[in-house]
């Protein structure tokens, strides 16, 4: 059985004030029955990773650069973000496709780095309003699963997180059909690709405006494994709600 995950992407917020937020959180749940996970801005990773010592959340990186060093200022590699204290990686995510024009085969350069150095990925992928409204979010986000994941993942190694972009910090949520349309095809494109038992284990979190009111609606929905949670991760009772109610589905 795959085990859920709440995944907080506090993107670029948060200074050393935040750091109150996530041990509240873990305090709130110290035998959680799912895997919670904080990707922190950078600034904050080893801090983050020192309170959270001995506690049951995991600390991530937000990206990572796919060269192991070198003249790359203003960059941090898989390696640097593993010293910090990172177990994981979010790699893909729309903001940094869209502003920073990181392509398919950019995202795969560092989903290898980070395999190479221990770190676990969660690989982003979704569709754009014009690209739904065009009826080509699965071409879509074929195509990304298939430029932005390598050969050789493994359930252990490799999170899909499906983000409608037209989502994002919209309040705007796809219909239980819709999510479940696009977590069925991931499903069946990760079980093409790696089989029956490596595919079935690759946990495919909902992202895009995740909520407390919204949370238990998308978790009852067939193959959502999780979520990976911008905004309402900031806030120590605003994502132990989210937390609750992905426990409930279980």
């Amino acid at each position: 059985m795959r085990r859920k995950l709440a995944a907080g992407n506090w993107k670029m917020n948060g200074l050393s004030g935040a750091l109150a937020e996530a041990t509240r959180l873990a305090d709130a749940h110290p035998a959680p029955r799912i895997d919670i996970l904080i990707c922190p801005p950078a600034t904050l990773l080893s801090r983050l990773a020192g309170a959270l010592k001995g506690s049951a959340i995991a600390v991530g990186g937000q990206d990572c650069h796919p060269a192991d060093a070198g003249a790359h200022t203003g960059d941090i590699s898989a390696a640097m973000l593993a010293d910090a204290g990172a177990g994981h990686v979010i790699l893909g995510h729309s903001e940094r496709r869209a502003d920073h024009g990181e392509t398919d085969e950019d995202v795969r350069s560092r989903v290898r780095a980070a395999i190479a150095v221990g770190l676990r990925v969660i690989v982003c992928t979704g569709e754009s309003g014009a690209e739904r409204d065009a009826g080509e979010t699965l071409a879509v986000v074929g195509a990304q699963l298939a430029g932005s994941v390598p050969d050789g993942m493994t359930a252990k190694t490799l999170v899909i997180a499906y983000e409608p972009v037209w989502a994002i910090g919209t309040g705007q949520v796809p219909t239980p059909d819709q999510i479940a349309g696009v977590h069925g095809f991931i499903r069946s494109r990760m079980i093409r690709r790696f089989g029956e038992e490596t595919g079935q284990g690759i946990r495919i979190l909902y992202g895009g405006s995740v909520t407390p009111d919204n949370a238990a609606r998308i978790f009852a929905v067939a193959d959502v494994d999780g979520a990976l949670v911008g905004g309402a991760s900031l806030k120590a009772s605003s994502f132990s709600s989210i937390v609750r109610a992905l426990e409930a589905s279980v």
